[in-house]
């Protein structure tokens, strides 16, 4: 059983360590802010919560016993990472566009707009 465990702890390890280089790789390689920004907040972190499970399974199988502080870490980081990666976006967004910069809002003149002019066709439509 203890080389079964470590097996699996070493297959955690390698998994997380390959996440780790490409999200690593795609911070370097990429080209604009926003691709550069996704790939460590989704590659890096699946690559840190491998090496919190292979903790897990090194405290079971080789310690015995069970330590949950890693469940505590894995949860904070996968709540706080999406987030500050939507926060960064975000600002990028507002930061670098102007309104001659953002897509064409269709035939709806009412999408998107927060000075509409009052006038027979905007007085009809739902708000």
């Amino acid at each position: 059983m203890a080389f079964a465990g470590e097996l699996l702890i070493s297959f955690f390890l390698i998994v997380s360590g390959i996440f780790g280089f490409v999200g690593s790789f795609g911070l370097l390689k990429l080209s604009d802010p926003m691709s550069r920004m996704h790939a460590p907040t989704k590659a890096t972190t699946l690559g840190v919560g491998g090496v919190l499970i292979a903790s897990i399974l090194h405290s079971i199988f080789i310690e015995q016993h069970l330590s949950l502080h890693e469940l505590l870490i894995t949860l904070f980081l996968f709540i706080t990472a999406p987030v500050s990666a939507h926060f960064i976006a975000k600002w990028h967004i507002h930061r670098h566009e102007t309104p001659e910069s953002l897509p064409d809002a269709g035939d709806d003149g009412v999408w998107a707009t927060h000075d509409i002019e009052e006038d027979e066709d905007a007085a009809d439509m739902p708000r």
